[in-house]
């Protein structure tokens, strides 16, 4: 496991299909040449986005959690408080992604919940297992950067070459 302190298709565009087989998902190795940041910002038109980077996809999944959060919130300030279990299903790994994203900001949107920690016990291609470890939205307390409305799947990619990368662009 990995540690780390609505879908929404833009112009109806349908996702990306992925150019992994299941087969390349069962055999996942963790790369020894992942990049040594947890995810980039990137620029796009009137959205934000991020490249998130892993050893493995529970370590991807977490640290795309952790770039949406950057655009939310100053993670210094969120305190762990309590712990929520959160399963998440799709279809293929991309809409994966889409739908763990999706989720969390149900999770901060709806139950007023602020993740501080993701950990990703178990991705499968349909299929991710996490525990978020946070604390109840406080007004007087959290200062919040964006709105980010959505995860979508616009220019969504993800794959594997020397570990794993995703592109995941937001709707602000």
């Amino acid at each position: 496991s990995f540690r780390w302190g609505m879908p929404a298709a833009k112009g109806g565009a349908a996702a990306p299909r992925s150019k992994l087989s299941i087969a390349d998902l069962a055999m996942i190795v963790p790369a020894v040449n992942a990049p040594s940041v947890p995810f980039e910002t990137i620029e796009h038109t009137a959205d934000v986005g991020i490249v998130a980077y892993g050893r493995d996809l529970p370590e991807l999944f977490a640290n795309a959690a952790r770039g949406m959060f950057h655009f939310l919130i100053d993670p210094g300030q969120v305190q762990v408080r309590e712990r929520r279990a959160l399963t998440v299903e799709a279809d293929d790994l991309e809409g994966l992604l889409v739908a763990w994203l999706s989720e969390l900001l149900i999770v901060f949107n709806g139950d007023e919940f602020l993740p501080a920690d993701f950990i990703v016990e178990e991705v499968t291609p349909t299929r991710v297992r996490a525990t978020l470890s946070g604390e109840p939205i406080d007004p007087q307390r959290h200062r919040f950067r964006l709105d980010v409305k959505a995860a979508t799947y616009h220019a969504l990619e993800v794959r594997q070459t020397n570990g794993w990368s995703a592109r995941v662009i937001f709707d602000v």
